[in-house]
């Protein structure tokens, strides 16, 4: 098994994350494929030039769907970890959605788990 390794800072983000994950049918369906509750949010991480430009390594690691109900675009979710903690990344498929952005979910309130801010360094491995 192969890892892809993204490096990147934390920035804040708009919300609509947030407002993505609260959405009760978008809980329901991270709970049921990933086997958590997510906390109600993402972290954001601009990635580097050179974890940007991996991010369509992705595309081989193994991929859930959040499906949409009308009016709302599709999610990807993707298992990885942040040093041991697992978490997964989720992708809005949505036009134009940055390439170097990663959006980060868990269990758990990350920025104060991980005692990180805006501008603290972070990397995410995947399995692939």
């Amino acid at each position: 098994m192969g890892k892809i390794i993204f490096k990147g800072a934390v920035f804040s983000g708009t919300g609509e994350g947030r407002k993505f994950i609260d959405l009760s049918w978008v809980k329901r369906q991270i709970e049921e494929k990933l086997g958590f509750t997510p906390y109600s949010g993402t972290l954001n991480i601009r990635l580097s030039n050179e974890s940007a430009k991996q991010k369509k390594l992705l595309e081989n690691a193994e991929r859930l769907e959040v499906y949409p109900e009308k009016g709302y675009c599709t999610g990807i979710l993707i298992k990885a970890y942040i040093d041991s903690l697992e978490c997964a990344i989720i992708i809005p498929q949505v036009t134009n959605y940055p390439s170097a952005v990663l959006e980060v979910i868990a269990p758990w309130y990350l920025r104060e788990r991980l005692k990180i801010a805006d501008g603290s360094e972070v990397t995410i491995t995947v399995n692939v």
